[in-house]
Parts: structure tokens; C-alpha cells; sequence
């Protein structure tokens, strides 16, 4: 991997090729408990002893709430166009449906207006993960209703919305929270159950679609996509079992919502399994037609076969000589670039990256009160590198965000784990633009299309 930034003045992009930054709700905008917001999973799950590092929890995180207009002024500054972030579901509607909270709604009014102002374009995505315990107390994503009930919030998003945003994502990495929430207990709502993970996949689908239709119907002019987390699987080692292990999580991970939604059916290894659950028509109800695919690409995963597991595979390790990231990812920009390539051809959309970058543990202020993260630089050069050798290749990407604004709220690991370009101290909530940010505005203002 290059250890030394890219000249920004040295790569041709696209014309109208965009660049801008990811955040989630959960993850970055506290206020959990204020102005009628409900619980979510994540709510829950943080207060469930053991399943998130040193007890951590979202009800501050960045404190976003109160400080989006700071947050949206470091945008500016970093010379942003494009702002991807998450409507909470149980901040605008408490229990998930029924009446709406106007105080909820009203925030995601000033957020998205002081972004237009700002001169960036604001993105919403409907789902990152935060569904309301309302929901989940009625079954989650295993109670077909779900869909409806997605629908319905999707309207009164794009009804009070979409005056002013045109871009929209239903889903954030439909993927990991349905395995990690409804197979492997190391995500929301901590479900182990095969049945359960089939039908979360099946009503996760038909929410898409039906959200989908919502907006077209209501939005004009919306440019609607959908968010994946496409990642290599390898088999670790070389055993049989090991590559079949790697193909089943290929097709749970990588196939089993871009295969239905854009080509029309489920994974060869998974559809005989979610059959029972698929009634007459609900293929076209998922399949609908949308305008470009958001990818999120973080590095390989290696797999093993386990039959102690809910699908009797489970995550490997890397070779030992692999490049690996302080949190301990691998790192495999070429990945990156065949992903791109491979995207392009398989479902013929326009694709985004919609997150990508690096974990650390240590970043920290030096005696000055500078934050140096030169691994993510590094990490940034290589894989930004890739990605415009995947457009020279012909892949058909339009624009690059970067994972993430802030270093934020990481799920299962809670604070233990950094991946802003801004530093955030979160006992002060000061931020600091780290070297990363500054070498990413570099990029930004030397590329940026007029």
C-alpha cells in the first residue's frame, strides 16, 4: 500500500464526478431520550450487559443534535458537495408508526436546510439500523406487516422532505443487520434463528420495494438507490469446505438484496430456503426499478466453515503477512477496484461509493493539539488510486464518500474505535480535523466538478 499521498493534480476524474461524507443517526446524533424520540434496538441492545464495549452507548455520541450546525460548517470547510446521513425512525415516529413527532421532524428540517445552505447537497437514507423497539416488540423484520409500516414512514419522510432532497437510499447494508441482527448475535436485535434470518431477509426486500414506489410516487425528480456492503469473500486456507463456506456468505452478504432487487431473484444457495416465505407477486414488488447502486467497501473477509454456526460458516483470518489496518481489517485496495468493475457489469447502474475508509484506535491530539493519521491517508491514497483504476477500466462510478465525517458511536465497539476524518473528544465533544481531512479537502477542492 503507498505510504505517500497522492499530488490531488495528478488524477482525471469523471466530469460531474461528486465527493462528500457519511454519517448515521445513531451513531453520531445523541439526544436519545429528548424532544419524544423513542427507543430503538440499538437503545436496548446498549443497555444489554456484554454486548457493547466498556458499557458504551449512543445517547450522546457527537451530539449531533445540537451541534449539526458546527458539524455542517466543517463540511463547508472541507469543501464538501454531498452529504449522506439517516432519518432516525423513532425520532419522527416514537413508536414506529401511528402519530409522528413534530419535534423529530422539525430537526431533520433545520439539519437538511442549514446543509443546503452551506452549498451541499443533502442525502437521505431512510434505514441505518436504529428500528424502533416498538416494531421489534411486534417482531421486527420477521413480521411481514413491516413492510407496510416501512412504507408508511417513508411517506412521511418524502412527504415533508422531498421539496427540497432529491436523493434518496432506503437501506444502509441490508446484509449486516439482518445477519448480524437475526443469525449472529453481534448486532441489534441479537436474534439466532435460521427461520428468523430467512423471513428478515424476505420482509427487508419487500420493504425496499414498496419504500421505493412511495418515493417515486411522491418525490419528483427523486434519484432513488439502495446502500450495500459488498465485500471479497476467501476461503481461509485452501480446504473444501473453507470455499464452500466462503461461496454460502457470498450469497447471504453479497447477493441475497441486489440479486432480487435489481435482477429479480434470490441466490441460488439461499432461494430454496426463503421460498416458503415468498407469496405471488412479491418478486415484482421487490424488483422496482432505481437509479443507481450505493457501495460500501470496507476490505476481504476471510471464511471458514463452522457447523456449530447458524449457517455453518464463520469469519477466518487473514494470511499473516496480509496488510491489515489498526482495528485489524485487511486491507486490499485491488479488491476495491475489481468490486467496481464487477458492480458495473452485473447490475448495469451507476454506483456510488456511498462509505469507505479506516478504522484506528490511537488517534489522539499530539502536545500541539494536532491529530497525524498517516495510516489513513495511506488507506485513503491506495483505495481512491484503485477506485480510478476502476474507472479507467470502465467501471461506471460517479462519486466517492468518505466513512466517516466524525469519529462516532462503532456499533459493538462502541468509542473503542475511530473513524473520522475529524477527531471528536467525546468528554468535550471539541473537534479537530485530523491530516486526513486535510489532505481529503486538498483532493476535494483541486477535483470538484463546477
Amino acid at each position: 500500500m503507498p505510504t505517500d499521498p497522492i499530488d490531488p493534480t495528478t488524477l482525471t476524474w469523471p466530469r460531474g464526478f461528486i465527493w462528500g461524507s457519511s454519517t448515521s443517526s445513531y451513531q453520531i446524533e445523541g439526544a436519545a431520550r429528548e424532544d419524544g424520540r423513542g427507543l430503538s434496538i440499538w437503545d436496548t441492545r446498549c443497555l444489554t450487559k456484554g454486548k457493547v464495549a466498556n458499557g458504551d452507548t449512543g445517547d450522546v455520541a457527537c451530539d449531533h443534535y445540537h451541534r449539526y450546525k458546527e458539524d455542517v460548517a466543517l463540511m463547508k470547510a472541507l469543501d464538501l458537495q454531498v452529504y449522506r446521513f439517516s432519518i432516525a425512525w423513532p425520532r419522527v415516529l416514537p413508536r414506529g408508526r401511528g402519530v409522528p413527532n413534530e419535534l423529530g421532524l422539525d430537526f431533520y428540517d433545520r439539519l437538511i436546510d442549514e446543509v443546503l445552505e452551506a452549498g451541499i447537497d443533502p442525502w437521505i437514507c431512510l434505514y441505518h439500523w436504529d428500528l424502533p423497539q416498538a416494531l421489534d416488540d411486534l417482531g421486527g423484520w420477521t413480521n411481514r406487516d413491516i413492510a407496510g409500516w416501512f412504507a408508511d414512514y417513508t411517506a412521511l419522510c418524502a412527504m415533508r422532505y422531498g421539496d427540497r432532497v432529491k436523493k434518496w437510499a432506503t437501506f444502509n447494508e441490508f446484509c449486516v443487520f439482518t445477519l448480524f441482527g437475526y443469525a449472529i448475535d453481534w448486532g441489534a436485535p441479537g436474534v439466532v434463528d435460521r427461520a428468523a434470518h430467512l423471513k428478515a431477509i424476505h420482509h427487508v426486500n419487500l420493504a425496499h420495494g414498496a419504500s421505493v414506489d412511495v418515493i417515486r410516487a411522491l418525490v419528483p425528480e427523486a434519484s432513488i438507490g439502495a446502500v450495500h456492503n459488498w465485500q471479497i469473500t476467501r476461503a481461509e486456507g485452501d480446504l473444501p469446505a473453507n470455499e464452500h463456506a466462503a461461496e454460502l456468505l457470498d450469497q447471504h452478504w453479497n447477493r441475497a438484496f441486489p440479486d432480487p432487487q435489481l435482477l429479480g431473484c434470490y441466490p441460488p444457495l439461499i432461494a430454496p430456503e426463503i421460498e416458503p416465505y415468498v407469496q405471488a407477486g412479491d418478486m415484482a414488488r421487490i424488483c422496482r426499478p432505481i437509479d443507481w447502486f450505493g457501495l460500501n467497501h470496507y476490505g476481504p473477509i476471510f471464511v471458514k466453515a463452522d457447523l456449530s454456526t447458524t449457517w455453518g460458516f464463520a469469519w477466518g483470518s487473514p494470511p499473516a503477512d496480509a496488510p491489515r489496518s489498526e482495528i485489524g481489517w485487511p486491507i486490499y485496495p485491488g479488491d476495491f477496484r475489481d468490486v467496481l468493475i464487477d458492480l458495473t457489469k452485473r447490475y448495469k447502474l451507476p454506483v456510488y461509493v456511498t462509505e469507505n475508509g479506516c478504522g484506528a484506535g490511537d488517534d489522539k491530539p499530539d502536545e500541539a493539539g494536532a491529530v497525524d493519521d498517516p495510516k489513513r491517508i495511506a488507506f485513503l491514497t491506495a483505495y481512491i488510486a484503485a477506485m480510478h483504476e476502476a474507472i479507467q477500466a470502465g467501471a461506471d462510478v460517479r462519486g466517492y464518500l468518505v466513512w466517516s465525517l466524525l469519529d462516532n458511536f462503532e456499533w459493538g465497539s462502541g468509542y473503542t474505535q475511530r473513524f473520522g476524518i475529524v477527531y471528536v473528544d467525546f468528554e468535550t465533544q471539541q473537534r479537530i480535523p485530523k491530516s486526513s481531512a486535510q489532505w481529503f479537502a486538498k483532493l476535494v477542492k483541486a477535483k470538484r466538478a463546477p
